[in-house]
């Protein structure tokens, strides 16, 4: 990637730092050595514009954790997860998550637990769909190969579509519905379709997709037709957050159709980036012909996986949150988190100018959008106002056919008490404050500057 070089290459340094010149380079290696604290120091500096990791309500990604199991983490950053010869502990701890995953998600057969950790969901997302696209490949398939899914999944589904040349047939938000449903799922689906993507918390608003109701009608479609068309279940976030919270809802291996699951540890799993998780609902549903056997370092193993080298600090650390949560402590942390997303949320529809489109009571996440005779001020400009006291509340617009939407969104996750959430409240009652004293732009204005909520 080509990347912009910086008007000054050269970084000046405070003359207390021991560094020939007072200067380094920023664009090459230095001609010489520096004493480790010097290198320190100046890396701590420049991170210290970085937004505080805390108060990002943009990210579903784990921002806390434990003393206990930083020091565990620590103890595993030289553990590569490849060598499972050398490291036959911490592939054992692997194995025993794949397998707490399996029971947890309803797996027919989970004392034989078929899955992996990945990097992270994308990467487990994609083993999802390349399992689906070989089995329609071993099923027959001869055309070009589609698979559906509503425009607000997220990017890593385009990447599959595009590197392993697949169809993407998305679509798209109607009116109230912003996101998939079963009827236009199935009236995307043919005999080359490899699989029906549903997600179970859109990045969008925090909502699950109705994968019951989706599964039913492909079990409709199939008495029609014939044609068997899978369901891959994108639990990125819901999938450690519905079983404690919502145990009733059928959405996982209860459903004979769906074959397999993918979740992000690194986000509602409550660990550190980055570590994912895929799992097939039996050994029949990922083709023996995707998995490479491979003799490293002294053993002969299985691999299904796009990365070989990857870290093994975060397994450990999610099994460290397995034993150390268990059922009661998941249902503790997600129970408290969607406990200050609705209470939030609540009292951010009180405050007048906002219409809740979530309200946060299915994943901890919310989004809401100013009511349309708001005109002097956008959710872009709250979102930039908020930054101003280290809050990062993203906007966006949503995708096709509801462009016309512009919305904030919070994510509250592990370590975003009431509190910060009062002290949210209180910075956005100032904020508003001021801009609603802002005068309402001149049609020309409004129109160049690109104006709309």
């Amino acid at each position: 990637m080509k990347r912009t070089r910086n008007s000054s290459e050269t970084l000046s340094i405070a003359p207390r730092f021991e560094v020939p010149d007072g200067s380094i380079p920023r664009l090459e290696l230095p001609a010489g050595e520096l004493p480790p604290d010097t290198a320190y120091q100046i890396v701590h500096d420049e991170l210290m514009l970085d937004g505080n990791a805390r108060l990002n309500a943009a990210t579903f990604v784990t921002t806390w954790m434990e003393p206990q199991a930083d020091r565990l983490m620590a103890e595993c950053f030289d553990k590569n997860m490849i060598d499972k010869d050398e490291y036959p502990q911490t592939a054992e701890i692997e194995s025993r998550c794949v397998h707490i995953l399996s029971r947890l998600w309803n797996a027919p057969e989970a004392n034989e637990a078929t899955g992996c950790s990945t990097t992270g969901s994308s990467e487990a997302a994609m083993l999802g769909g390349l399992a689906l696209k070989r089995r329609w490949q071993h099923r027959g398939g001869t055309g070009k190969p589609n698979i559906v899914m509503g425009i607000n999944v997220q990017v890593c589904w385009e990447k599959f579509a595009n590197y392993w040349d697949v169809e993407m047939r998305l679509v798209p938000m109607e009116g109230d519905r912003l996101h998939l449903d079963a009827a236009s799922a199935v009236a995307l689906c043919d005999e080359n379709t490899i699989g029906v993507v549903a997600i179970l918390g859109s990045t969008f608003d925090g909502s699950y997709e109705p994968v019951a109701e989706i599964c039913a009608a492909l079990d409709a479609y199939q008495e029609r037709t014939g044609i068997d068309i899978p369901v891959h279940v994108d639990g990125a976030s819901g999938a450690f957050v519905a079983p404690f919270l919502d145990p009733e809802l059928q959405w996982d291996f209860r459903l004979p159709r769906v074959s397999s699951i993918n979740v992000s540890g690194h986000k509602y799993g409550l660990v550190y980036p980055g570590v994912g998780w895929i799992v097939w609902r039996d050994a029949a549903a990922l083709p023996e012909d995707l998995i490479f056997w491979v003799n490293y370092l002294g053993d002969d193993m299985p691999t299904f996986a796009l990365n070989f080298s990857r870290p093994g600090a975060q397994v450990v650390a999610q099994y460290y949150n397995f034993l150390r949560l268990g059922v009661a402590g998941y249902t503790r942390v997600q129970g408290y988190s969607r406990e200050v997303a609705t209470r939030l949320s609540a009292k951010i529809e009180d405050l007048g100018p906002f219409e809740l489109i979530t309200r946060g009571d299915e994943l901890p996440v919310f989004a809401f959008k100013l009511r349309d005779d708001i005109t002097n001020y956008t959710v872009f400009d709250v979102s930039e106002a908020l930054r101003a006291r280290g809050w990062q509340v993203p906007a966006y617009t949503f995708p096709a056919n509801r462009t016309d939407i512009a919305a904030l969104r919070i994510v509250v996750r592990r370590g975003f008490t009431h509190d910060l959430a009062d002290l949210l409240l209180d910075d956005l009652r100032r904020h508003l404050a001021t801009l609603e004293k802002q005068p309402a732009p001149t049609h020309d204005a409004a129109s160049a500057a690109g104006f709309h909520h």
